[in-house]
């Protein structure tokens, strides 16, 4: 083996060397990422609007659990450690 062939072992390929793709969903602005919204399927709307109501709910009534419920200890008492 030449030392010139080992050396060309930590080259970057041909692969590497060319530029990067432009990716398709590299939006910069609000109004560019609003136009990626045409893409999605209809089917999908109903289906992320229960998701994002279920979630609504969830925080809702885990904060309220948090805010309301006085039995729970959300921290230690004064005088264990």
């Amino acid at each position: 083996m030449q030392p010139t062939t080992a050396l060309r072992m930590f080259q970057p390929s041909k692969r590497m060397m060319r530029p990067v793709p432009k990716e398709e969903h590299s939006a910069h602005t609000i109004s560019q990422r609003l136009r990626q919204w045409r893409k999605v399927p209809p089917e999908l709307l109903p289906l992320g609007l229960v998701v994002c109501v279920a979630l609504g709910f969830a925080g809702y009534s885990l904060g309220k659990k948090l805010v309301v419920d006085k039995q729970m200890r959300l921290t230690r008492k004064g005088g264990q450690e």
